[in-house]
């Protein structure tokens, strides 16, 4: 059991960005957060953008009637294979919609407009899906309620310390940007 009680899932496909998945899950681990990690497909195993192979703790089809406090996808190449997911898109739309911390970064915000949920709150993302999300934030995070949204591996540490922040508190954000030397 986590020390903040807190519970995050987060979602891993192949071909994700693996910098803005294992920093999300690190600092997240960091502020005692109890962090499950789902695979979309078959099997516990993916792969991500840059070869790094990954055993993930399940399947999110075997989660979906668990409970928890954030739902945190991220980006990469593979998004795209997930924008018909069903299962995925519903799980968004109920996060967003029963106002639990929801957080996309790079590419993954495409997956809020397949959900129903975009256009509305403020968003940001990777400037290569400008073209169908062109109400972006040209800024590395965006917070628009529980919503939390960042544009690339380059802001994964800001995007993982906002979600941080919402889940626990500013305190436990700081104290971690601190201990691993991050200068806003």
């Amino acid at each position: 059991m986590s020390v903040t009680n807190k519970r995050a899932l987060v979602i891993l496909f192949e071909d994700f960005e693996e910098i803005e998945a294992f920093t999300a899950i690190d600092l997240l681990f960091r502020a005692k957060v109890e962090v499950t990690q789902a695979a979309i497909g078959e099997t516990c195993a993916v792969t991500g953008r840059s070869g790094i192979n990954t055993q993930t703790d399940c399947r999110l089809d075997t989660v979906i009637e668990k409970n928890f406090d954030a739902l945190i996808i991220p980006g990469g190449p593979g998004i795209n294979a997930l924008r018909k997911d069903r299962l995925l898109l519903a799980q968004i739309h109920k996060y967003y919609t029963q106002q639990q911390t929801l957080a996309c970064i790079c590419a993954a915000p495409l997956l809020l407009l397949d959900a129903g949920i975009l256009p509305g709150p403020a968003y940001t993302c990777h400037p290569a899906v400008n073209s169908e999300l062109s109400h972006s934030q040209d800024t590395a995070v965006v917070i628009d309620g529980n919503l939390i949204t960042s544009k690339g591996a380059g802001t994964a540490i800001q995007f993982a310390l906002a979600i941080v922040k919402q889940m626990t508190s500013n305190e436990i954000a700081n104290s971690i940007a601190q201990s691993i030397c991050f200068e806003a």
